[in-house]
């Protein structure tokens, strides 16, 4: 059976006076709907491109918002009695670990 969804992400990028973006990723996906907050501050050094700002903080908002998507899965994963408690992400594959938040 084939599956197509459309989820889309609403994305909100406030600069203020002192060189601070703040982005806020909303996404809805038609069961629950998920956050993910990033910033970015400019040194007062460096040159003013208001790109770069809006770029880090989503980027960070998107990371945070798969993170976040990421444990749902988990916890719905236990749910469904697939053996995780919905509590702990597994090991990555590789060797490669979850970074630190």
């Amino acid at each position: 059976m084939t599956r197509t969804l459309e989820w889309k992400i609403n994305m909100d990028l406030v600069e203020d006076e002192g060189g601070t973006t703040e982005a806020r990723a909303v996404l809805d996906t038609g069961k629950s709907t998920i956050t993910g907050h990033g910033s970015a501050r400019r040194n007062p050094e460096d040159e003013d491109i208001p790109l770069i700002g809006d770029e880090l903080a989503a980027s960070r908002a998107m990371s945070d918002l798969a993170r976040q998507l990421m444990r749902l899965a988990y916890k719905d994963i236990g749910e469904a009695g697939a053996g995780m408690s919905g509590e702990e992400e597994p090991a990555a594959p590789y060797g490669w670990s979850t970074p630190a938040r």
